[in-house]
């Protein structure tokens, strides 16, 4: 039982980092794989899935912007999403392979969203740039063990 609430906190954690929260999905993989107590292939997976799915909403909230960007809760400020349309013009849908780096990533799928990306282009993009990121950590975290 205690390996679902790992992989389910985990999953969370990293669906939440990618929308409204600025959490850290990195810090709880990192933990995870040092306890040794669990599949790193399997915590790579459900991290990359749910901070790829975290992604989808905010190309979903994208897609509605005018209804949105004056809630509170909108994952991005005006600012950010201005910054982050002007790059997605200028390099299109391969910025998104910068869709896992901190500060430009969430806008820029906010941005796939009001550009109106495609979504399975927008899908395999963002899930390739994800799951590279855990890879990365997960072979900087166990190589350092």
């Amino acid at each position: 039982m205690a390996d679902v609430g790992a992989y389910g906190g985990l999953f969370l954690l990293s669906f939440l980092a990618a929308t409204v929260l600025p959490a850290q999905s990195e810090v709880g993989l990192v933990g995870l794989l040092l306890s040794g107590a669990y599949s790193p292939a399997l915590l790579i997976v459900v991290a990359s899935i749910g901070n790829t799915l975290g992604s989808v909403v905010n190309w979903l909230l994208g897609r509605g912007v005018e209804r949105f960007s004056d809630r509170r809760w909108f994952p991005v400020t005006t600012a950010q999403l201005d910054r982050a349309s002007r790059w997605y013009q200028r390099y299109g849908k391969w910025s998104l392979l910068l869709s896992w780096a901190p500060f430009i990533g969430d806008p820029l799928t906010v941005a796939a969203g009001v550009l109106r990306e495609p979504f399975w282009p927008f899908l395999i993009l963002v899930a390739v740039a994800k799951t590279g990121r855990y890879l990365v950590v997960a072979a900087i975290t166990l190589g350092a063990v």
